[in-house]
């Protein structure tokens, strides 16, 4: 009875690990068969579909409408967090409701949502025309931020004044012999 329950606890821990992030009524509206190449090239098609998508926030813009969110596509893990980013399908815009505070929703964060398709915008990038699908957001994860030497730990990992690995077949690398 005791080895029973530990293994449900220790699969329900181990599953619970591996949900994802977004809601599972979101996740029912979404049509996995969409690629974001096909909506970034006619996203006008796709309009009243719902989308999972993600990547990193390039900008905000707020207005008296509701904030917006440039967003550089990024692959999804299994969970659902955008993966590093080796390459880019290109940049969406996620339209909300509500204000997106520039401190909160900076450039360079991840971000994951699910989103309807409203249509397209055509903004310039420099002195480029660029065309962006617009995605509606239905549900949206902000991802922490990553900060590359969180999990760093200078060498040694742990140093022990007593500890000699020569122990047994001692070497004097001192002038002291003691």
């Amino acid at each position: 009875m005791k080895t029973t329950g530990r293994l449900i606890i220790v699969l329900s821990l181990f599953m619970a690990g591996c949900a994802h992030v977004m809601s599972e009524q979101s996740l029912r509206l979404v049509d996995r068969q969409i690629t974001f190449e096909e909506l970034r090239t006619a996203p006008e098609s796709y309009v009243g579909k719902f989308v999972l998508l993600g990547g990193t926030i390039a900008g905000v813009r707020n207005s008296k409408g509701g904030g917006e969110l440039e967003v550089l596509q990024a692959p999804l893990d299994s969970s659902g967090m955008p993966e590093e980013q080796q390459y880019s399908g290109g940049r969406f815009i996620v339209a909300t409701q509500r204000f997106l505070d520039p401190l909160v929703y900076t450039t360079g964060r991840r971000v994951s949502l699910v989103g309807e398709v409203k249509g397209k915008k055509t903004r310039t990038i420099d002195e480029v025309e660029y065309l962006y699908p617009v995605v509606a957001e239905v549900e949206m994860r902000l991802w922490e931020r990553y900060e590359a030497d969180r999990y760093y730990y200078q060498y040694p990992y742990y140093y022990d004044p007593f500890w000699n690995p020569w122990w047994p077949y001692r070497r004097y690398y001192y002038p002291y012999w003691w």
